[in-house]
């Protein structure tokens, strides 16, 4: 690979960056707090893509000027060696990036993941009046650690993908972030009552519900697993960010 075509990776790769950064593409590989890095790293490769084109230009120009005396023979170890083929590489994320979309993590992770709540740094004032729309991730620390103290006699209101264990249990279901999809791990509420009779997991839905202070542990790593009583489910699309970023708040 010449400096040629590492500027012309470069750029495509760091255009891409800022393709993804500009639209909700960025959402499905890390939080969107982390927009402002992403759009500054693509804009870093588009500016050394451009300083390296200039280089080899500038570099041939020079080599178009009147010819100099001849200098000493260089050593073997003075030579200089040819860009290595594994800077192909870099094609890859970039053909990524063009190509590939990947969908959000969902019910097959879910189920195979130990519910990782974290208990709150601390439980934001809720509205006095009015349905509670609370994160998947929101409610199950209040269920858990304040007991529900703030969510008793409320309509509660949460929005996640579903997901079914071994024996059946539903769960709705929040990836949570700290970065990136890479670290994403499940938030897991457990539902009863008027529970939809057709379940089909990764179907995103709204559920509407009360407290109940009934829990499980998960079967996979034996954390704790709130439940919500049903009382009403619709189907709603999957949202422009599937991801949940609230954790450790």
């Amino acid at each position: 690979m010449n400096r040629q075509a590492q500027s012309a990776v470069l750029f495509l790769l760091g255009a891409s960056l800022l393709h993804a950064g500009t639209t909700d593409l960025y959402l499905r590989y890390v939080k969107a707090g982390l927009r402002p890095l992403l759009l500054a790293a693509g804009a870093v490769l588009i500016a050394t893509a451009l300083a390296t084109a200039w280089y080899e230009r500038r570099a041939r120009n020079r080599k178009k000027s009147p010819p100099t005396p001849p200098a000493p023979a260089a050593s073997p170890a003075q030579l200089s060696h040819p860009e290595p083929r594994i800077s192909w590489l870099l094609v890859l994320p970039l053909l990524a990036l063009i190509l590939v979309a990947p969908p959000a993590l969902g019910s097959y992770s879910a189920t195979r993941t130990g519910t990782s709540l974290q208990e709150p740094l601390a439980y934001p004032a809720l509205p006095a009046t009015g349905p509670l729309r609370l994160s998947v991730v929101d409610y199950a620390g209040r269920a858990v650690y304040d007991d529900g103290r703030t969510l008793t006699g409320r309509r509660i209101q949460l929005t996640g993908f579903l997901a079914l264990d071994r024996d059946g249990t539903p769960y709705l279901v929040r990836m949570a972030l700290n970065c990136c999809a890479a670290d994403a791990q499940p938030v897991k509420v457990g539902l009863t009552g008027r529970i939809p009779p057709v379940l089909q997991p990764d179907t995103w839905l709204e559920i509407t519900g009360t407290y109940t202070p009934h829990r499980v542990k998960d079967p996979v790593n034996d954390g704790p697993i709130p439940f919500i009583e049903v009382t009403a489910a619709r189907p709603v699309p999957t949202p422009k960010d599937p991801y949940d970023e609230t954790w450790n708040t």
